[in-house]
Formats: structure tokens, C-alpha cells, sequence
């Protein structure tokens, strides 16, 4: 069996590239990433394809907003390049969402199944639940443009299986129509080498809450923002990830116990985590199983989370599960762990143990293999 990988960025493409690589499984990998930079990340053996102007168009548009938004153009230039580059020698195609729709017919009529990849709910899900958040706080979402949402159901109904993290996510597609079976649920992983508990760790004056992720509404800031309140001379709250342009409003409010810390190279992340006592990611809107999460689990940090982040949390094991859009139940959740040490020690334990127990990359490259095998079958 052989798999070709067609990503417009990064996400988990190259770790899945990698593992399938180790199985004897790689075909070819094509990317917007710069090859030089690509194998910094790469197996050297894997065979690659790039479309570097598309990175640096999306890079010098999200730093400088020349342009229109590229989003569009960018999806559509890298699936016909996909098409081009995809589609022959090998068994399978694995593309991500509203960047492969071009290449699906001509894999397929090439021979090969073809594997949607979706990070995150059904489209149509994600985008009720955004408006739905940013309407009441009179905001218009804009963050996904009509044809980009056209592009995506055209890949769920026309490729041959849609990949999600969680059965969170999977039942999303369900509940639009999306039948069960054309759904493979893979959890992903996390480099547990790279973040681990700290062999001495930080003894904060106040405990640490991290919270590492989009700083806008989709992540729950303005919730996380009125628990704060609550917890003033309690803990810390470090925000740590871009913030976007309509939480800035949430923020101007000064807090004493809120540090902006802005998005962070991997290392640094890694030593924050460390430093950290307590995890949140109070999201509306994710595929189940956030990257941080796993992150911050194998650093042994417990965790307070919402239903769309809940990733292998078990509520009073690893961590606390609550509802959205609840400051109240959110500062209530964080209090618990604020005031209680040894219970957090014990499920910083438990969390890394759940990771450790199928949640690095491996785990998610095996069972990517026996799903695609099966597909095959």
C-alpha cells in the first residue's frame, strides 16, 4: 500500500507522512511549505512536491493584509496542482478539506481512494455555531468565505472516506447526512518525548492557568475572560496563541490576573506548559480533540475543558468537563482545582498516563494504516 498526502500548510500532515514513512506505506507528499523548511520536519527519504508562492502569498497576507483574502485562490491553485502531482502511483490520496476537491475525480479515476481530512466539525456545524457566538455580541462572522463551504461538501460527497479526530466531530457528519461508514475516527497524537512533565517543576506563587490556542471567540475567550474575573488574587491566567482582530475588544478591559502572551515558537511552548499548574480551552467550536490538549496532557497538566475539547478527558479523572458559554461553571471548575493541589497532582498523572496509553504518533500512524487498509479491502 502506498499514500500520497496533498496539504495546503502544514497541520498534521507531516507527522502522518512520517509515520506511514516508518511503515513502508509513504508515496509522495505535496505541500505549499517550502522544501527546505518542509524537511526540516520530514523523514529525508520522503518524496516531495511544493507550491512555496502559495505560503508566502497566505504568510504576507496574514502579517501585512496586502490583498484580498487568498484563502480562495490558495485552495483552488493547490488542489489542481494536487491533481497534477497526486494522482498515480499510488493506492490512496489524503487530502485536506477545500484544498483537494480538483484532485478527487482524477485519483479516482486513476485508481486510488481518496481521503478527505477535516480537523474539525461538519462545515455546516462550525459555521452555526460560530454566527450563531458572534451574534451575540453583534459581530458578522466572516471567517469562511460561501465558496469555501461549497468546496467542502462537494469533497465530503464525492471523496471515498472523511478522516476526524473524534466522535465528537464524527457526529456532526452524522447528523448532516453523512453516513457513518464513510467516517474514519483517528485521534491524533502528540510527541511525547517533546512534552513531558518537568523533572523539577515551577512553584508558582499563584497557580498558572494556560490556556494555548486562538485568542478569539471560537476558543471561548470572552467566557474565559468573565471567569477571570472570579479569580482575581486566586490564579494567573496566561493566554498564549494569535489573537484575533475581534477579541481585541474583550481585551482592552485591563486584568491583573491576565498575561497576553501572543503565539510562541514550539520550544518556548514546551517550557510554558511546564511552568503551568492548570490547563483550559473552554472552545465552542473544534474537532474534538484539540492538538494543545494532547500537548498539555502529556506535560501532566490537568485540564478544564468544554464538550468540543474534551479530547480523552474523563470528567474527575484527567480533568474537568463543562459546559460552554458558562463563566460561572467555568471559574466554579477552576476554583475546585485552584484550591485543591493534590487532586491536581493526581490528574496531571492520570492525563499523561491517557495519552502515553494511545495518543502519541505512532498510535495515530497505526491506526491510520489499518484504516486505510480496510478502505482497500
Amino acid at each position: 500500500m502506498k499514500v500520497n498526502i496533498a496539504v495546503h500548510g502544514r497541520w498534521h500532515a507531516f507527522e502522518l507522512a512520517n509515520g506511514l514513512q516508518r511503515r513502508g506505506a509513504m508515496g509522495r507528499l505535496a505541500t505549499t511549505y517550502p522544501a527546505l523548511v518542509a524537511r526540516r520536519f520530514l523523514d529525508p527519504a520522503i518524496e516531495l512536491r511544493t507550491q512555496p508562492l502559495l505560503e508566502i502569498r497566505r504568510r504576507i497576507y496574514d502579517r501585512w493584509q496586502v490583498g484580498g483574502k487568498p484563502d480562495l485562490a490558495i485552495a483552488k491553485s493547490f488542489a489542481r496542482f494536487a491533481a497534477r502531482t497526486m494522482t498515480s502511483d499510488a493506492d490512496i490520496l489524503v487530502g485536506w478539506s477545500s484544498g483537494t476537491l480538483e484532485a478527487i475525480r482524477p485519483a479516482q479515476a486513476a485508481g486510488l481512494k481518496v481521503v478527505i481530512e477535516r480537523g474539525s466539525t461538519h462545515i455546516r456545524n462550525q459555521m452555526r455555531v460560530l454566527r450563531g457566538a458572534y451574534a451575540e455580541f453583534r459581530l458578522d462572522y466572516q471567517g469562511t468565505e460561501d465558496e469555501i463551504i461549497a468546496r467542502e461538501l462537494a469533497e465530503y460527497e464525492q471523496c471515498d472516506a472523511i478522516a476526524v479526530p473524534s466522535d465528537y466531530a464524527a457526529d456532526t457528519f452524522v447528523a448532516e447526512g453523512i453516513a457513518r461508514g464513510k467516517l474514519i475516527v483517528n485521534p491524533y497524537g502528540v510527541d511525547l518525548a517533546q512534552f513531558a512533565p518537568p523533572t523539577h517543576p515551577t512553584r508558582n506563587q499563584r497557580p498558572r492557568i494556560v490556556f494555548v490556542g486562538r485568542v478569539g471567540i471560537q476558543k471561548g475567550i470572552p467566557w474565559l475572560l468573565a471567569a477571570a474575573d472570579k479569580l482575581v488574587g486566586k490564579a494567573d491566567i496566561h493566554l498564549i496563541g494569535p489573537v484575533d482582530d475581534e477579541a481585541r475588544q474583550f481585551l482592552a478591559a485591563q486584568r491583573s490576573n491576565v498575561v497576553i502572551r501572543g503565539p510562541l515558537a514550539r520550544a518556548d511552548l514546551v517550557h510554558e506548559y511546564a511552568r503551568a499548574d492548570i490547563f483550559c480551552l473552554p472552545s465552542l467550536q473544534e474537532g474534538g480533540i484539540p492538538l494543545s490538549l494532547l500537548q498539555a496532557m502529556a506535560s501532566g497538566l490537568p485540564s478544564v475543558v468544554t464538550p468540543a475539547a474534551q479530547g480523552p478527558i474523563q470528567e474527575g479523572r484527567e480533568g474537568l468537563v463543562v459546559g460552554d458559554k458558562s463563566p460561572d461553571a467555568l471559574a466554579d471548575a477552576l476554583v475546585r482545582l485552584i484550591e485543591a493541589p493534590d487532586a491536581r497532582a493526581a490528574m496531571g498523572v492520570a492525563a499523561r498516563q491517557a495519552v502515553v496509553a494511545g495518543y502519541g504518533w505512532q498510535d495515530y500512524a497505526d491506526r491510520a494504516v489499518a484504516a486505510y487498509r480496510t478502505l482497500l479491502s
